[in-house]
């Protein structure tokens, strides 16, 4: 079982990335610690901002600072980052074509016991919402890495968000290309497909293992990149395997599923099925907990697969 949580493979690349790059600024709201971002202020104190608790001034600050040249990495709770200073990520990032990469930590409902308060599940709404504004979630460590190497050469603004404890890897490495916008296939398949994003990919691939089981042909796809979405593969999967399930840690409303959706209704109309949090607030508990109350597992994902294609002739 992995133990390296994601935000710590954020401070791991942008340290080593840091030593030739100069120009790589990281930014702070007293999330040092919560970030794993201590390491990078102690090596590089001259690339590091510590703004205290105001995530408004410190995505203005990003902001300044990409306008002179810098590579701004915001980390910040993603309950407060998409909601406090949603203006100044609208005004000051995408409608300023500022190169700041706004980094969500502890996401979806990984605050747990904290609630609501601390939950993020409508944050994917909101930011796939402004223009100019990408908008990602990596799978797992390996995943992380890969996105934090590509946003260092991506010139614009984007919003990520991980979560806070290490999840199980979806890959076995950094060995594969991964490209802004292009979704991955993790595995084929040509009953129907399940498309996830960050930590729920792991559900949707366990889903799919115990489907074989049934006999059914599952592709599952990782939609990394929410915006700007891969229109391609999710028109593909309608056409080759005819039903949809979309697994989020969001609210069923504007997220993953609410972007699929948009595609296939106005591409390829297919049976669909959207998994995530309900018109509620989410429940306290560790991930876990949260995600087996709301259906966001395996078994629950197999009993809806199967329920769908029974319904639709499978």
């Amino acid at each position: 079982m992995n133990t390296i949580p994601n935000r710590q493979v954020i401070c791991e690349t942008l340290l080593e990335i840091a030593r030739a790059d100069r120009d790589i600024i990281v930014l702070a709201s007293d999330s040092r610690g919560s970030a794993s971002m201590a390491p990078f202020a102690k090596a590089y104190p001259d690339q590091f901002v510590e703004t205290g608790i105001a995530e408004q001034n410190i995505v203005g600050i990003a902001a300044g600072l990409a306008h002179s040249g810098k590579k701004s990495f915001v980390t910040s709770p993603a309950c407060f980052l998409s909601m406090r200073s949603i203006e100044q990520v609208k005004v000051d990032v995408a409608y300023s074509a500022t190169n700041v990469k706004l980094i969500g930590i502890s996401g979806g409902v990984s605050y747990g016991a904290l609630g609501m308060s601390h939950h993020s599940v409508q944050d994917l709404a909101v930011a796939r919402a402004i223009p100019g504004l990408a908008v990602m979630m990596p799978a797992d460590r390996h995943e992380t890495k890969k996105m934090i190497e590509a946003l260092v050469e991506y010139d614009g603004g984007v919003y990520v968000r991980i979560g806070r404890n290490p999840v199980e890897d979806s890959y076995a490495s950094t060995d594969y290309e991964f490209v802004i916008g292009k979704a991955v296939t993790m595995r084929e398949g040509q009953d129907i497909t399940f498309i996830a994003a960050g930590e729920t990919v792991r559900v949707a691939l366990d889903a799919a293992k115990l489907l074989q089981q049934d006999g059914v042909s599952c592709r599952v796809i990782n939609m990394h990149t929410i915006k700007p979405l891969d229109e391609e593969a999710i028109r593909k999967a309608a056409r080759e395997t005819g039903r949809i399930i979309t697994i989020e840690e969001h609210s069923i409303y504007g997220g993953l599923g609410a972007a699929v959706a948009e595609v296939v209704v106005q591409s390829h109309p297919v049976p669909m099925r959207i998994v995530g949090i309900p018109d509620e607030p989410a429940i306290a508990g560790k991930t876990s907990e949260v995600f087996e109350h709301y259906g966001i597992s395996a078994t629950n994902i197999r009993k809806l697969a199967l329920e769908l294609m029974g319904s639709h002739g499978g």
